[in-house]
């Protein structure tokens, strides 16, 4: 039975500085509730996996000074233009940065989640990507002479942080068609999540939402954060928040607009 924490704040506590960090892209389920109380608790040298991309959330953890190292296929506020804390970091040399793709972060995952040391990958011999990871081997295909393959070391994640509609009291995570999550979940030594509301019933007492549903097992603790995800849309209930995430792309152009950005909507944030 996962644990049922009463704030964001507490729930980052769980994250050790240090940890390897997976996060989903904006449309599966950001918590930037409990992203913001990383920055409150100043987390430090986090290390994050982007699956496979990351946006606001992971700019907002690197220009509060809380990421050491990051991986992802992308980077970016998407319409909004550039991740401008990201841009800072990468030009100061302040972040360790390891360029993926996605399909190379997800088979990475599989083979975490599978309990396999690697997992072998088309599609990456000739690339650039490949030429600046010396963590990924060309093998040889045992199977077939002359045929060379990448050989991904497995991740597995410290933590999996992610935002999800609705729990169970015993912890089980509904996450409906973002299998994802569940990756990660799997992958990971164990998943921390914010819902949007817990639900008495037990989620897998209802066959409509017990295939979408993670088990408590991949759970170490859940709470609730309504708008758990905002100013980043959720399903279908509530859309992105446009004008919050444009001023916030002008704000964090210079260290000086996002300090303030931080201290209006992070530090002074009403989510504890």
């Amino acid at each position: 039975m996962a644990d049922l924490v009463n704030s964001t704040d507490n729930l980052a506590r769980r994250v050790e500085n240090g940890a390897l960090v997976a996060i989903p892209p904006d449309y599966a389920g950001v918590a930037m509730a409990a992203t913001r109380a990383l920055v409150r608790r100043e987390a430090r040298d986090l290390r994050l996996l982007a699956v496979p991309t990351s946006g606001l959330q992971a700019d907002l953890l690197i220009g509060a000074g809380c990421v050491a190292a990051l991986e992802a296929a992308a980077m970016t506020l998407g319409e909004y233009g550039a991740a401008p804390c990201f841009v800072r970091a990468q030009r100061a040399g302040a972040l360790a940065m390891k360029d993926a793709t996605c399909p190379a972060i997800h088979a990475a995952l599989q083979a975490a989640e599978k309990g396999v040391p690697f997992m072998p990958l088309r599609g990456l011999i000739g690339t650039d990507v490949l030429r600046f990871r010396a963590d990924w081997t060309v093998i040889d295909n045992p199977f077939s002479a002359g045929d060379p393959i990448v050989a991904l070391p497995a991740i597995r994640p410290d933590r999996a942080l992610f935002h999800a509609a609705m729990a169970d009291r015993e912890g089980n995570v509904w996450v409906g068609r973002r299998r994802e999550l569940i990756t990660m979940a799997h992958a990971a030594e164990a998943s921390l999540v914010t819902v949007e509301r817990l639900v008495d019933r037990p989620l897998f007492d209802d066959p409509a939402l017990a295939a979408g549903t993670l088990p408590a097992l991949f759970v170490e603790a859940v709470t609730v954060a309504p708008r758990g995800a905002w100013p980043i849309g959720f399903e279908d209930l509530y859309a992105t928040d446009d004008d919050h995430i444009a001023m916030y792309a002008r704000a964090a152009a210079t260290p000086e607009g996002f300090a303030r950005y931080v201290a209006d909507h992070v530090l002074n944030a009403d989510e504890a």
